[in-house]
């Protein structure tokens, strides 16, 4: 295509969607909602992503993780693992396997996770299905968990510890500062040495919210709920360059303490975020799929206006014909506005995208995500709406026959 041509399918394409503003408006306008949605959801996608990863950069490149092995990686599995309280109840990770990954070569330390729910009595105030969490004071050492007040949990005191999140400690409580009070947890009681300072993501690789917890010590809170379930095991290794050796080193030495059971899976580096960059991923191609239904309509739309352009052109398509302009280039006219129209909804969606990221944002702790891919996910999909509905109205237009697109009139 020659750059007179290019220019010349350019200005008509501006002079159409000029003489039609309202039309054109429309029909860019549903292409745009498509995009948006598609815009929001990746934006979301990718700032919890980052979120999430940016967490396990904070802590080190040095952390080992140990979670039970559900065997699968199916919708089903990565959301129950998430969403139900009794996704563990298979796991054979126990308290006693810590010590199995603290006698690990280059492991400096080591320390469970096993979560349980229940009712949590104060002086004042009695909350029920209240999240605990069972650990050992090396938590703290793994993970950075930054102390508003006190300390953290430790086996220095003959009467059992606790530490509070920010957010529990004012329900409990009515205080910020409730150090030295008690709480009552199934009739055993604890000494609260320590409060959590507010923590701003409440989405992390440990699944805990920390601002709605009470921190206890592992053996303590088993003893208080009659039985605990481990659901993960944390562990620092000695530097990043042995990370691959030490997982290696701590899964063979788990199966053999466990007499060749499998049944848990070791991760370092990014696979530390599955399963919830599993879920994430899930929702997101979810939400996608319904964002292109939006998409669809908008296409839907782009052809149907271009086929009334057709026909209200056709006497113009019998004159430029007729004085020698081919069906080839009748039909490179036709697309050239076609992609225009897409164009301009994608640059419009993309926009109207990140308004809604921006006031999400408001609300949540997510933060608009730009990326390169973002952008060219934006350029390809309207271009690929302007190819693929645009196609048969050019088709159309190109196959019209000049002596009878010349009797035509509007």
């Amino acid at each position: 295509m020659s750059i007179a041509i290019f220019k010349t399918h350019l200005r008509l394409a501006k002079t159409s969607i000029k003489e039609n503003r309202t039309r054109s408006f429309l029909t860019c306008l549903g292409i745009a909602i498509g995009v948006a949605c598609i815009i929001l959801i990746l934006s979301l996608m990718g700032s919890i992503s980052r979120l999430v990863s940016n967490q396990v950069k904070g802590i080190g490149e040095d952390l080992i993780v140990v979670r039970p092995s559900t065997n699968r990686d199916t919708v089903t599995s990565v959301v129950a693992e998430l969403t139900s309280s009794n996704a563990y109840q298979k796991s054979n990770l126990a308290l006693s396997d810590v010590d199995t990954i603290k006698g690990v070569e280059n492991v400096v330390a080591a320390a469970p996770i096993a979560v349980a729910t229940g009712t949590v009595k104060t002086e004042k105030n009695t909350i029920d299905s209240v999240t605990l969490l069972g650990t050992t004071p090396s938590f703290i050492d793994i993970q950075p968990l930054s102390l508003k007040d006190g300390s953290f949990i430790n086996d220095t005191f003959e009467s059992n510890t606790a530490v509070v999140g920010h957010t529990m400690s004012l329900l409990l409580f009515n205080t910020n500062n409730p150090i030295g009070k008690t709480l009552t947890v199934q009739n055993e009681r604890f000494v609260v040495v320590g409060v959590l300072r507010e923590v701003e993501e409440s989405i992390n690789f440990n699944n805990v919210d920390f601002d709605n917890a009470v921190i206890l010590n592992a053996n303590a809170l088993s003893k208080a709920v009659g039985g605990l379930q481990v659901q993960q095991i944390n562990a620092k290794a000695t530097n990043t360059d042995s990370l691959a050796e030490v997982s290696e080193k701590i899964k063979s030495s788990l199966i053999e303490a466990k007499a060749g059971d499998k049944n848990f899976e070791v991760f370092y580096g990014d696979k530390i975020t599955h399963p919830a960059s599993s879920l994430f991923t899930i929702v997101s191609g979810m939400l996608t799929m319904v964002a292109a239904v939006a998409l669809v309509v908008g296409g839907i739309g782009v052809m149907n206006i271009m086929l009334v352009s057709v026909g209200e052109r056709t006497h113009e398509i019998g004159i430029r014909k007729s004085v020698g302009a081919s069906s080839r280039n009748i039909l490179a006219q036709f697309m050239f506005e076609a992609l225009i129209l897409s164009m301009l909804g994608g640059l419009f969606g993309l926009v109207l995208g990140y308004v809604f990221a921006f006031f999400v944002s408001i609300a949540t702790p997510f933060a608009p995500f730009i990326s390169w891919q973002i952008l060219a996910a934006t350029f390809g999909t309207s271009l690929a709406v302007g190819v693929i509905f645009g196609i048969y109205p050019a088709l159309k237009a190109a196959s019209k026959n000049p002596i009878e697109s010349l009797k035509h009139y509007r």
